[in-house]
């Protein structure tokens, strides 16, 4: 009986370990976009259309499927507009 549960807790825990990355990967194609655009308006315009540009081409990355380079093109925005992309998906966003 106590192996039986464990096993059921425990399959559990790598269920909901296996879906913290798809979470992740979509808060990245869907919220970082917005928070990088809304950063870019208080940025030089170098930087900001710059990081336009990069978060243009990640959104178009993420279309693709292909989220873990679209990450790295929402991390060098961030990086452009002097923060980084763990401080700009822990911003809360207006709902």
């Amino acid at each position: 009986m106590i192996n039986r549960f464990l096993s059921i807790a425990l399959g559990a825990a790598l269920v909901g370990a296996a879906a913290a990355p798809a979470m992740a990967a979509d808060s990245v194609c869907t919220r970082t976009p917005e928070q990088i655009r809304t950063l870019a308006v208080s940025a030089s315009a170098d930087n900001a259309r710059k990081a336009l540009n990069l978060v243009n081409i990640g959104e178009k990355l993420c279309d693709a499927g292909a989220r873990g380079e679209a990450g790295k093109k929402f991390s060098a925005a961030a990086k452009l507009l002097g923060t980084d992309l763990a401080a700009v998906n822990a911003a809360p966003t207006a709902q």
